[in-house]
C-alpha cells in the first residue's frame, strides 16, 4: 500500500515528556513539519540508541519548524519508568503510547503476530501529507542525520540529488 503522497492517518495517543503524561494528536502538529519513528518496545537495545539520538537532535529540528515524537506499543507508564531508568537527563521528545496498535497498523508498521511496531520513520508536511517513508526490520537503527537531510530536502521544494544537503546546488 503506498502511503508516501497521502493524508495522513489521523490519530490520538497519551505519551509522556517532562515526566509527565499528556494526550497528543496529529492536529497539535498542523502548520509544522512533523516527524514520527515507530520502534518496538522499551526496555530494549537499539530503541534506546534511536530515542537517544533524536532527542540530541531535537532542537536541530525545532530550528526547521519540525517536532519529533517516538511511538511504541508500550503503555505511558512503560516509557515513564523506563526514561526513568534509562534516560536520568530526560528526553527532550514524547514517547507516545500506541497501546491499541491501531496506530502502527494504520501506518503499515505493525507486526500483528509480536504486537509490536518495525522501525518506521515518517516525515508529514505542514498540511498533513506524508512525504517520506522508511520502515527497517528491527535489527537495524535508522540514521537521525539521513532523516533531517530528508526532511531539509524536502523543506526545499527543489530536487535534490543523491547525498544533497542544505547549501549545497539543487538541480532545478
Amino acid at each position: 500500500m503506498r502511503i508516501v503522497g497521502r493524508k495522513a492517518p489521523k490519530w490520538s495517543m497519551e505519551g509522556v515528556h517532562g515526566g509527565e503524561y499528556h494526550k497528543y494528536s496529529l492536529a497539535d502538529y498542523k502548520g509544522k513539519w512533523l516527524v514520527m519513528f515507530f520502534y518496538p518496545k522499551d526496555f530494549t537495545f537499539i530503541c534506546p540508541t534511536e530515542i537517544q539520538g533524536f532527542s540530541n537532535h531535537a532542537a536541530d529540528f525545532k530550528k526547521i519548524n519540525a517536532e519529533v515524537v517516538g511511538i511504541s506499543t508500550d503503555t505511558k507508564e512503560c516509557h515513564k519508568a523506563w526514561i526513568e531508568r534509562d534516560f536520568t537527563k530526560g528526553l527532550n521528545i514524547p514517547l507516545l503510547s500506541d497501546v491499541t496498535k491501531c496506530i502502527a497498523d494504520d501506518y503499515g508498521v505493525l507486526l500483528e503476530d509480536e504486537g509490536v511496531a518495525l522501525r518506521g520513520t515518517f516525515i508529514i508536511d505542514p498540511e498533513g501529507h506524508i512525504r517520506y517513508s522508511v520502515v527497517s526490520d528491527n535489527n537495524v537503527g535508522r540514521s537521525v542525520k539521513e532523516t533531517l537531510r530528508v526532511l531539509e530536502a524536502l523543506q526545499s521544494g527543489k530536487l535534490c540529488p543523491i547525498e544533497w544537503e542544505k547549501g549545497q546546488k539543487t538541480l532545478n
